[in-house]
């Protein structure tokens, strides 16, 4: 029995509903965070689920969670989801793409950390030759690795709007200077360990963005998901060539099919999306089936997450 999940529907209070996760309240200052298989490109949801991609983000983030635990605290509570579901709810459909959190209070920061510059860095450095006010060496190529990581965050934005780069100083006004360098400190130190692991087995992360919030005594913790193909750029360390765009294991196909629609003048690049192709739909969950053997040497359940066996 196949297990995708577009829009989860739980006797729960619903708290949020974002781009990609549902996250429900439950007792005792916790949360259902509940990993969907909605897609999001260009900060826009897409109307088409991509099977086995909820379950595998989940997994890749808890694998990455237990990882970095010694770096910094995070939002899991390892209680078995299955016994904060409701009654009737079909626990198969859920125990994998869900997890039970802390709750805590979410800072107003995307915390990005870039080791190669690619996407809006290498537009902003093309433009004025920085990032996020960072200046950088001149004469360097699209997807070059960076002389040293740096942190370069945006806005968190709504649905359907889109995240902005901002300076260093603006996270200083919004959530103090102390707490800004902490996001910063951590940021780049759980980037550089993960980098490190993560190119043994083959995959250069260019860049990630993680999320950080505070407990109810002020202890910063990394939550919502970790390390993901949603939230990082990975590509194959074995054909990387800078000076050019790279292949990746992460919504490439996706991407480029969006670009090709816009160029066409079939989407305007706002909502409502297009609806995904069938090859469209397989190529992109056959890069997070990638992404995910690769970093965590976990079996995949084919049948019943739904992907045909030359998903490979």
């Amino acid at each position: 029995m196949a297990t995708t999940l577009h829009t989860s529907d739980l006797d729960l209070p619903l708290l949020h509903r974002g781009k990609v996760r549902d996250v429900y309240g439950l007792p005792g200052n916790r949360l259902l965070m509940v990993a969907s298989d909605r897609l999001s490109a260009f900060d826009v949801v897409l109307p088409d689920p991509i099977p086995g991609k909820g379950e595998m983000l989940c997994q890749i983030s808890n694998f990455w969670f237990g990882k970095t635990a010694h770096l910094c605290p995070n939002h899991l509570t390892h209680e078995p989801v299955a016994s904060v579901l409701p009654a009737g709810v079909q626990a198969a459909l859920y125990t994998k793409r869900s997890v039970v959190a802390k709750k805590l209070k979410a800072l107003p920061v995307e915390a990005i950390a870039r080791g190669y510059i690619i996407g809006s860095g290498w537009k902003d450095y093309q433009a004025n030759g920085a990032i996020c006010g960072i200046r950088l060496p001149t004469g360097l190529r699209q997807a070059e690795q960076l002389p040293e990581p740096i942190f370069t965050p945006s806005t968190k934005a709504a649905v359907g709007d889109h995240d902005e780069n901002v300076g260093f100083d603006v996270v200083v006004d919004k959530i103090g200077a102390e707490l800004a360098e902490q996001i910063r400190a951590k940021t780049l130190e759980i980037y550089a360990f993960a980098a490190r692991y993560a190119r043994e087995r083959g995959i250069i992360i260019a860049d990630t963005k993680l999320e950080f919030g505070l407990d109810e005594n002020g202890v910063l913790h990394v939550m919502d998901e970790m390390l993901t193909p949603d939230s990082s750029r990975f590509w194959p360390a074995d054909s990387y060539t800078p000076g050019r765009g790279q292949p990746s294991f992460d919504k490439q196909p996706l991407r480029d099919w969006l670009d090709v629609e816009r160029r066409a003048g079939r989407w305007n690049g706002e909502s409502p999306p297009p609806t995904l192709p069938d090859d469209v739909i397989r190529a992109t969950s056959r890069r997070y089936r990638d992404a995910f053997t690769r970093l965590t040497g976990a079996p995949l359940d084919l049948a019943r997450l739904g992907l045909p066996e030359d998903s490979v």
